[in-house]
């Protein structure tokens, strides 16, 4: 198999998966208890939450551990949200039309609860414009949450500028960064901002364990009860196994992010340029230069996504059409459609990732197969005409 949809999940590397063992068989203790097995798993998971933390600037102290980056989506901004509401500060929320659901339906179920909720725009490059952030503050604006780095077409928001903006205005700011942490240069300071989202297996950590950075003096309302463990956010008994293998993760993803930003980021342009090249009136969905390394969203006219991604299977390569959060639902991508592609346009989407691991030769193959994938589909497909004019556009060339 050539995987090439590591925004969807990643491997357990085998570093990772050796230094989680002992905490499933030997060192398996509550780390709420006070005696040797309990200490020890405490020690660990203090030692992860270090790890978690250097790799984005933060104190150890900043940082909880939940199930992953829904969770810490749903700790961040509810516990914002009620907590700044209940003190008389605001009801209004700040996000993008091209959050992650784990975001979008929040903020959606916040405003059953007396939320009003702004929904920043994008624009074909599907990054969101500052000025239009700044004119959606109003007095009662207690929380801007935006993500990083788009889910779907890799774009890259100005989070540093909202940030800025957010603390002249006294507002708190949450960006979900599950997909920028490990992969690009990260760091709280410089980014301006309140809390983060990270989670594990878009790293090369295990499922099911996340974390969230919180700024020294922000203050949320617990949405989950019970135990009180993790600063009383995040009650029950702490995943030990996993938070070790994040800790891990984020230790090995740290040391080689260098090396793997340059490596990604050739063998996403050669990608890149071979499918542009070679498949007539095919797209680059997003912004051409302000990316992710590794994310490439394509749109090929006249034919459905899925088919793509079922005829790769059978080649042997994994790609997606979208957020793996979202593809089983049938409509069109919220996101294409805030790109402003129409309907018909989205649904010819194909979303490949690469990750360290891929090589030249995966991507040549990959390149080899596509056209003539997309040429049988289009022979099979009642709408594509290559020459109707509405399917003309000027993106065609990509030069990254």
């Amino acid at each position: 198999m050539i995987y090439m949809d590591h925004s969807a999940t990643t491997h357990v590397r085998e570093e990772v998966f050796e230094a989680m063992k002992p905490y499933f068989t030997k060192s398996f203790g509550n780390p709420s208890t006070i005696y040797s097995l309990g200490r020890e798993a405490k020690v660990a998971m203090e030692q992860a939450r270090e790890k978690v933390a250097n790799i984005i600037g933060a104190n150890p102290d900043e940082i909880i551990f939940t199930s992953g980056g829904t969770e810490s989506d749903n700790i961040a901004i509810q516990g914002i949200a009620y907590k700044l509401k209940e003190a008389g500060k605001g009801n209004h929320i700040i996000t993008s039309a091209i959050e992650h659901p784990a975001v979008i339906e929040t903020c959606e179920a916040l405003e059953e609860k007396g939320f009003e909720v702004t929904y920043l725009q994008v624009y074909e490059n599907g990054i969101v414009k500052v000025e239009d952030l700044k004119a959606a503050i109003k007095d009662e604006t207690i929380l801007i949450t935006i993500m990083h780095a788009n889910n779907e077409i890799g774009t890259l928001q100005p989070i540093a500028e909202i940030g800025k903006i957010a603390t002249e205005y006294g507002i708190k700011f949450h960006t979900d960064a599950v997909q920028t942490v490990g992969k690009i240069p990260v760091n709280v300071n410089d980014l301006n901002v309140d809390l983060l989202s990270i989670s594990s297996h878009k790293i090369y950590g295990p499922k099911g364990v996340g974390a969230l950075y919180i700024k020294k003096g922000t203050r949320l309302q617990p949405i989950i009860h019970g135990g009180g463990q993790e600063k009383d956010l995040v009650s029950g008994t702490e995943n030990i196994p996993g938070i070790v293998g994040l800790g891990e993760a984020c230790k090995l993803a740290g040391e080689e992010l260098d090396k793997n930003i340059e490596n990604i980021k050739k063998l996403r342009n050669k990608l890149i340029d071979g499918v542009l090249s070679k498949v007539e009136q095919s797209y680059l969905n997003g912004d051409k230069y302000n990316r992710l390394p590794g994310l490439v969203n394509f749109r090929f006219s006249g034919i459905e996504g899925e088919s793509i991604v079922l005829m790769l299977d059978a080649k042997g390569i994994a790609g997606a059409t979208g957020s793996a959060c979202s593809s089983h639902k049938l409509t069109a991508s919220h996101v294409l459609k805030a790109i402003k592609l129409e309907d018909f346009e989205s649904h010819g989407s194909l979303r490949l990732s690469i990750g360290y691991e891929n090589t030249e030769e995966e991507v040549d193959t990959v390149i080899k197969e596509i056209p003539p994938i997309i040429a049988t589909l289009r022979n099979m497909s009642p709408i594509w005409n290559k020459d109707d004019s509405h399917w003309r556009e000027n993106t065609k060339n990509c030069d990254i």
